[in-house]
């Protein structure tokens, strides 16, 4: 079954336009902005989109190129969106989170990283616990890359490792032999970073449990501090020419995936790593671990986060921002991002204003998200399809995925591979009207 990941709510296909203007989004940041930036500070989410070349199962937005000229007037951009939005919150941000997200944020310079984000902070206070993470191409991240962003304040960092199977990484134009993720790791480790993760993927072209196996079994040796280790997300039709690089066929059938999942997971809790929400693993020295214990674990654009804040703002083309009151997304080309900044103007492309109702139904679906349990107990919990969801929810808890109880719902061991298809339960406005057309990747 086809479903949303859930990093917001409402999902973006369901987000309405005709409530949505550029001022009202402003009018929900500065809201957002005035009830938490003192108390817990502001996340931001920045986009930075250029690769080398193309990964095919890659869904990000991105812009190959080799000519790294494009570096600078990216940044400045990116700076004078955030001059745009400082002059919106009226006093001095205190920035909790900061990720680099892309595209491969390691195709620019350590200098220019470090340009970008001093030129952040030069305008801001850094909240206590503040958290600063990237994402890292394990072929061209430079001890250079890590010691810079070091030195300005970064102690997490993300390699994307995906397979160490030549013939799987051939399919998905990434290759990428292990001694690469292995000197980056332990390069991080050498400069002081306390948090070193990787991602690995299954469900790719031409892959087998054998090849999950072997690539868990490299992981292990090295011993990450935490783990992404989630389903290809094949969505063709909304991402065009570059998931087009092998055949449907070439990719496992939906049983091969189940038992490369269950073997990943298998694998991953022999070497002591503990399920975070939904598609994470952490050991129980990682920062993960310790939100999930606390009961602080969150979710939104940037995956799962120990890290949470009311207002994140999203900077750079196809980025988005979340005030809990609001989504707003970036426009995509970077030409008009470049023309709309110059202008003065914060380039959205489209947004959400959130209901009464949204509201509600985000704070159950992050519930089940991130500790697998929500509860109605009360009527400030409660939404008027409540009896319809219940019922929903039956085929749930009769095959064991879940235990309803004193007006609460609790997702079982044997459920928490399905939290998407629970949490789609609850999706009113998925249930209101059913897409015509596949949006969504397959749940498992």
């Amino acid at each position: 079954m086809a479903g949303p990941r859930y990093t917001s709510y409402p999902t973006v296909p369901y987000w309405n336009m005709e409530t949505f203007s550029v001022d009202k989004w402003k009018e929900s940041v500065q809201k957002s902005f005035k009830e938490s930036n003192e108390a817990e500070g502001i996340s931001l989410y920045l986009h930075l989109p250029f690769c080398e070349s193309l990964c095919t199962f890659c869904g990000c937005n991105k812009r190959i190129t080799k000519r790294h000229e494009v570096e600078k007037p990216y940044i400045n951009a990116l700076l004078k969106e955030w001059a745009l939005y400082r002059e919106l919150f009226g006093a001095r941000p205190k920035i909790k989170e900061i990720h680099l997200g892309g595209g491969t944020p390691t195709f620019f310079s350590p200098e220019h990283l470090r340009e970008l984000i001093e030129g952040l902070l030069q305008s801001a206070t850094l909240a206590d616990n503040y958290e600063f993470s990237f994402e890292g191409h394990p072929n061209n991240t430079t001890e250079a890359h890590l010691q810079t962003l070091y030195d300005v304040g970064f102690r997490r960092v993300c390699f994307g490792v995906q397979d160490y199977n030549e013939t799987v990484q051939k399919a998905i134009h990434r290759i990428q032999p292990f001694e690469n993720v292995k000197r980056v790791t332990e390069l991080a480790r050498k400069i002081g970073y306390t948090s070193v993760g990787h991602d690995i993927i299954f469900g790719l072209p031409f892959q087998t449990t054998e090849h999950v196996k072997e690539t868990i079994e490299k992981t292990k040796l090295l011993s990450p501090d935490r783990i992404a280790f989630y389903s290809y997300a094949h969505v063709p039709w909304i991402k065009g020419n570059g998931q087009r690089g092998f055949r449907d066929e070439d990719l496992p059938t939906a049983t091969e995936k189940t038992a490369q999942y269950n073997l990943g997971k298998q694998l991953l809790r022999e070497a002591d790593y503990t399920d975070i929400g939904m598609d994470h693993f952490a050991l129980p020295t990682d920062s993960l671990y310790t939100s999930m214990i606390e009961k602080r674990l969150h979710r939104n654009f940037m995956g799962y986060t120990a890290q949470k804040t009311q207002l994140m703002i999203g900077l750079g083309v196809s980025s988005i921002g979340d005030s809990w009151y609001g989504f707003a997304q970036n426009v995509k080309n970077i030409e008009t991002y470049y023309h709309l900044i110059h202008e003065g103007m914060i380039p959205l492309s489209k947004g959400h204003l959130l209901s009464v109702e949204d509201l509600l139904i985000r704070k159950h679906i992050l519930n089940l998200m991130c500790n697998f349990k929500t509860s109605w107990s009360t009527e400030t919990t409660q939404i008027p399809e409540l009896a319809n969801i219940v019922e929903k929810l039956a085929e749930f808890e009769r095959d064991a995925l879940i235990i309803i109880e004193n007006n609460t719902i609790r997702i079982t061991k044997k459920g928490k591979p399905f939290v998407r298809n629970i949490c789609m339960a609850f999706d009113v406005l998925l249930q209101r009207k059913k897409p015509d057309t596949q949006l969504f990747s397959m749940t498992i």
